[in-house]
């Protein structure tokens, strides 16, 4: 029995030798960051949790007072058809989620120029099941959104001075 639980331990101990580490919360080089964004923002709420949860970023209500500024540009769902059947009724649907974003400094020096970030989906559409397949579409779009939240953490953290 012994034998056994070592052996099934073998892995995990190898796994630090060969360099993998889970994901850590990001390091800032800013500690307080003002998100300009509408307070009606799905993505740009997502972020103001993200950031305040990581514990080494505060997020303002000032600008003034931020080191950074985060400026949401745009923010756009989309549920494009790409599938008709042969009596033209639609078989599948392509969600869209575009996030386009700058960061600067209060002063307007720009830290990362105007980026955008692109998720999309591919979703089957039948007449019969509409109702769970908003409901499969609503869990989708919440899916690219904490996707583009995480990307954007990345990008933040990539920044090097300030």
């Amino acid at each position: 029995m012994k034998r056994r639980s070592l052996l099934a331990a073998a892995p995990v101990l190898a796994l630090p030798g060969c360099g993998f580490q889970l994901r850590q919360a990001p390091t800032f080089t800013f500690r307080r960051i003002f998100v300009n964004a509408a307070p009606t923002s799905p993505i740009g709420r997502d972020l103001k949790r993200a950031l305040a949860s990581g514990g080494n970023v505060t997020v303002v209500e000032d600008p003034a007072a931020a080191d950074v500024v985060l400026d949401v540009l745009t923010e756009q769902r989309e549920k494009v058809v790409v599938g008709l059947s042969a009596v033209g009724q639609v078989r599948e649907f392509e969600l869209r989620v575009r996030f386009r974003f700058r960061l600067r400094t209060p002063q307007g020096k720009d830290l990362i120029a105007d980026a955008e970030i692109a998720q999309q989906r591919d979703i089957s559409f039948t007449e019969s099941s509409a109702l769970a397949k908003e409901s499969e579409e609503q869990l989708l779009y919440r899916a690219m959104q904490a996707e583009v939240v995480q990307q954007t953490m990345r990008r933040l953290a990539a920044v090097n001075t300030v």
